[in-house]
């Protein structure tokens, strides 16, 4: 690492630290020429991912929109809606793509949604999905209602 202050080629490593829950380095170093310490910080580079809009646009996957769109459907309800966008976005670096559709996107967070509250899973799709009518809101409405529920029998309650 090159000295800031003389631009010697040549740095000493003092100390390491693991910073952002290990996912970057805070390194401090020692010029061996003219003896300034100054700190480095190491990050892993990440390919970033385009986002293919419904009308052909592309952007950055932006996290914090993520997040307001799911806070939005999830007003006044238990859900975490930056739990659910921060798997979503740790799915999408872990895989290979470097391009999704905001249509994809979606639909992981109606998945999620579905799994841990029905009303915000509604109020999204009511907006993600823009129904037209009180038919395709029903049509909705008829589909989750045909999904099997699991009882909570007297012993799973006496486990806890």
């Amino acid at each position: 690492m090159k000295c800031p202050l003389c631009n010697c080629q040549d740095s000493r490593v003092l100390d390491s630290r693991p910073i952002d829950n290990g996912s970057s380095i805070k390194r401090r170093r020692e010029c061996p020429s003219c003896g300034k310490r100054f700190t480095t910080y190491e990050v892993v580079d990440t390919v970033p991912i385009a986002v293919v809009k419904r009308d052909g646009r592309r952007e950055f996957f932006d996290k914090h929109k993520l997040v307001r769109g799911i806070q939005i459907a999830c007003q006044k309800r238990p859900v975490n809606a930056d739990g659910i966008a921060t798997s979503i976005e740790q799915e999408l670096m872990n895989s290979i793509i470097t391009e999704i559709s905001s249509t994809d996107i979606g639909e992981m967070v109606l998945a999620r949604l579905k799994e841990c509250d029905i009303v915000a899973y509604i109020r999204f799709a009511s907006i993600y999905r823009d129904f037209q009518d009180i038919d395709s809101f029903t049509a909705e409405l008829k589909s989750l209602s045909k999904r099997p529920r699991r009882r909570i029998s007297t012993q799973d309650t006496e486990e806890k």
